[in-house]
């Protein structure tokens, strides 16, 4: 398989605003967790980094046509992503674009769009501990990875959390108040697959943690199409004579004279 493109899109405000999120991540959060992947994938991916503030929130149909994954972490910001790149990337991930959504991600307008639901959760902001355990070791994404992983300081994120059931569970997280979270899943939509992993709070070092960067990195492998080409599902007709060749659908049948009337 060739290099996959990886793209880390960052909302980029925390750590123009806050100078104790600016000391844990001085590059942006977004460099770090590109930098994980760089770490793990190695040469096996080219990885860049945009933010919120470029033009077209660095998110042109130029640069989401050449990519293989979108890897999306927003948090206060998610009302000021446009919607006109909203649908872009929709219309991407439809077509095979790999989607990794990250912490706060659940509520960005992408993955709201893409799972038709709410996406609201419990949270706590404090220094938490979390352990994600591993409830599916053979999958790829789990590669690698200790069961579970613990991380001192994070957020809390707990149930209940609306999404639609994952069509895989890897990953659930519990908290020291006694809650549990369903902290990675994956999802298909259209010719797309999408991860969302939940640790990563911007108060917290979270994406400098070995085991929690290898899971991005793992997610990023796992959420490359494997289509030769991008495209999105199309609605053909299929003679009875000919199973294999569909041809163009055009819409219902229009009444000429109404037409011409209206």
């Amino acid at each position: 398989m060739s290099v996959t493109k990886v793209l880390v899109w960052g909302e980029n405000r925390h750590e123009q605003l806050q100078p104790a999120v600016a000391e844990i991540y001085p590059k942006g959060m977004h460099t770090t967790i590109a930098e994980g992947v760089e770490e793990y994938l190695g040469d096996a991916a080219v990885v860049g980094t945009t933010t919120l503030d470029e033009p077209e929130h660095g998110l042109t149909e130029e640069v989401l046509a050449d990519l293989d994954v979108l890897v999306w972490w927003g948090h206060a910001a998610h009302a000021e992503v446009s919607d006109e790149v909203v649908e872009r990337v929709h219309r991407h991930v439809l077509s095979g674009l790999g989607l990794v959504v990250l912490h706060s991600g659940h509520w960005s307008k992408i993955f709201g769009k893409l799972m038709g639901t709410s996406c609201t959760l419990r949270w706590r902001s404090e220094q938490d501990r979390e352990l994600v355990w591993t409830v599916n070791p053979t999958h790829p994404i789990a590669a690698g990875v200790p069961n579970p992983i613990v991380i001192e300081a994070q957020e809390m994120y707990g149930e209940f959390f609306d999404i639609p059931v994952p069509d895989e569970l890897v990953f659930i997280s519990s908290f020291t108040g006694g809650e549990v979270f369903r902290s990675g899943c994956t999802f298909r939509r259209g010719h797309g697959k999408i991860f969302f992993f939940s640790p990563g709070d911007q108060d917290f070092p979270v994406y400098h943690h070995p085991d929690v960067r290898r899971v991005i990195a793992n997610g990023v492998q796992w959420a490359r199409s494997d289509l030769p080409e991008r495209a999105m599902p199309t609605l053909l007709r299929y003679e009875t004579d000919d199973f294999f060749n569909g041809h163009d659908y055009t819409g219902a049948i229009e009444d000429e004279e109404a037409a011409s009337v209206s």
